[in-house]
C-alpha cells in the first residue's frame, strides 16, 4: 500500500499575515510607480526638476534596497570575490542616485 503524505507550501502556510519579499515587492513597485506618475505630471507642468529628481531617485532607490537584499542572498555563500564586486556595485550605484541629486 502507498504511503501518501500530504506536504503543504511553507510559503502559503507559514507566512500568512506576514509581509514576504514577495509582497514587499509587489508594493514597491505600486509605490513606486505612483512617484514616477507624480514626478511625470510635476515635469509636464514645469515644476522644478530637482522635485521631479528627487521623487524619481527615492523610487529607485527602494527598488535597489529590495534588489540589493536578493542579490546578498545570492552572493552571501560566494567567495570573498563576489562579496567584494557587490560592495563595490552598491557603492557605484549609491553614488549614481545621490550625487546627481546633490549637483543639482
Amino acid at each position: 500500500m502507498a504511503k501518501t503524505t500530504k506536504k503543504s507550501s511553507s510559503s502559503s502556510s507559514s507566512s500568512k499575515g506576514m509581509w514576504g519579499l514577495n509582497k514587499i515587492s509587489f508594493w514597491l513597485i505600486v509605490a513606486a510607480t505612483i512617484l514616477y506618475a507624480v514626478a511625470l505630471i510635476l515635469s509636464a507642468c514645469g515644476v522644478s526638476s530637482v522635485a521631479v529628481s528627487a521623487l524619481q531617485g527615492i523610487a529607485a532607490a527602494a527598488m535597489i534596497i529590495i534588489v540589493a537584499i536578493l542579490a546578498w542572498r545570492y552572493v552571501r555563500p560566494k567567495p570573498a570575490v563576489w562579496k567584494v564586486l557587490y560592495f563595490v556595485c552598491l557603492l557605484i550605484i549609491i553614488a549614481g542616485i545621490i550625487v546627481p541629486l546633490v549637483l543639482q
